[in-house]
């Protein structure tokens, strides 16, 4: 629940922002594309939050937390980051960069991850009594950018079977690495 009202008045001021960038000056291609390079980066924060406070959890010995769980959301997320680097990649080559400085980019999208996942298991050390309230704030963030964001544009194009298709497969995907890592 945190997660989501965090990520609504964020997007809130971020469209109130725009609309008024767009009002004044014009709201070229080019500045759109820097806007997903932020929004991808800064959406990669509770990503690594999570991995980070999952390892906490399995450091500390929580009885709830397990190696095989962390590793599993580890590989999920790792495998969904493949997409994002390329969300970021293509449309700075669109805009005329070179192909290695928009690959460059990409992979600077997700450093923040590393980052927020080593200050993540921190956090658990320090606050283990509010971990749960931390994980949830990560996933009500992570539901909330799918919903508000990614199901809605998957489904623009006319590719509903598809995009249904393809969540089903990565849905199914992440559920047998939860049973077969623990």
């Amino acid at each position: 629940m945190g997660g989501d009202c965090f990520c609504t008045s964020s997007i809130s001021s971020f469209r109130t922002c725009t609309s008024v960038w767009k009002k004044q000056r014009g709201f070229p291609r080019w500045r759109r594309s820097i806007l997903l390079v932020l929004a991808i980066t800064l959406h990669n924060i509770p990503e690594g939050l999570a991995v980070g406070v999952a390892f906490g959890a399995v450091s500390q010995g929580i009885p709830s937390a397990s190696l095989g769980a962390a590793v599993a959301l580890a590989i999920g997320i790792g495998l969904q980051n493949f997409p994002e680097g390329t969300a970021v990649s293509v449309p700075l080559r669109r805009e005329g960069m070179s192909r290695g400085k928009a690959f460059w980019y990409g992979q600077l999208s997700g450093i923040v991850e590393p980052i927020a996942g080593v200050i993540g298991a921190a956090a658990v050390l320090v606050m283990q009594p509010i971990l749960p309230y931390a994980l949830a704030f990560a996933a009500g963030a992570m539901i909330y950018v799918v919903v508000e964001e990614l199901i809605p544009e998957a489904q623009r194009a006319g590719n509903t079977d598809m995009a249904t298709l393809a969540t089903l497969a990565g849905f199914s995907i992440m559920m047998t690495l939860d049973v077969a890592l623990g």
